[in-house]
């Protein structure tokens, strides 16, 4: 085999040519390419390294955070519950103070309506009383009775006043007899004298029948009034006994 040295001495220069130009031309800038994308990659290394310390500094604080919502949380909840159970424990004291103000308004309005029974029926008891009264006394009229009656409201007359005596005798004022039946002109004569004689003085007397009376004799004036009669007692005996019953 035969070596041609100047085509091996062009080959090499080529060569070395070509390694120049390719170190000159192509490695150098291919080089600094590589040195950039590598600064680069180191630096968005750096970033992403920055950016992952950043997240989990994060991360940790939004764990402090749920951390303390979760305390906070739970605080929210112990004050909600206590509130619920103030809340409840007035509320059941409220409803127990007007369950017992209810409790006692119907114990007073049952006490009441047994108190207004109670004097309904005594006063309906009185009044049955006093009706049979009136019809037992309604029997015993008669000239024994008026005269009674009649030495009753002298001795009334006597026991009045000096004062209202005397008006009735100083201004001659006129009087009314009332009895419970018709008095006939010798007892009107008779009444008037001894009614004046009480009086000591002559008044001039006009006299009327009223059944309402029952039994008795009454006198009236402008300024006097002397009941005497059983519808007078009969009368004042239910307004005793309504009183008795209310006390």
């Amino acid at each position: 085999m035969t070596i041609d040295w100047w085509t091996l001495g062009i080959q090499t220069v080529n060569v070395v040519i070509l390694g120049w130009l390719l170190g000159r031309f192509f490695w150098r800038p291919v080089a600094g390419m590589i040195e950039q994308r590598r600064a680069a990659a180191q630096h968005t290394l750096a970033e992403a390294e920055a950016k992952r310390a950043e997240a989990t500094a994060a991360l940790a604080e939004i764990e402090r955070t749920r951390a303390g919502f979760a305390h906070e949380r739970q605080a929210i909840l112990a004050a909600a519950h206590e509130s619920a159970e103030r809340a409840r424990a007035a509320r059941l004291e409220e409803a127990a103070k007007e369950a017992a103000s209810l409790k006692a308004a119907a114990k007073a309005a049952i006490e009441k309506e047994k108190e207004a029974a109670d004097e309904a029926w005594a006063e309906r008891a009185s009044r049955l009383a006093v009706e049979i009264a009136e019809r037992l006394a309604a029997r015993l009229d008669g000239p024994a009775v008026r005269a009674t009656f009649l030495d009753w409201l002298i001795k009334k007359i006597r026991t009045l006043p000096a004062s209202a005596r005397q008006a009735v005798a100083a201004n001659d004022v006129g009087l009314e007899a009332i009895s419970a039946t018709p008095l006939d002109p010798v007892d009107q004569e008779r009444y008037r004298e001894l009614i004046g004689e009480a009086f000591g003085a002559h008044p001039q007397i006009a006299f009327k029948a009223d059944p309402v009376l029952i039994a008795g004799l009454e006198l009236h004036g402008p300024h006097l009034v002397v009941s005497n009669s059983w519808r007078a007692d009969l009368t004042q005996i239910l307004a005793d006994l309504t009183h008795d019953t209310r006390r």
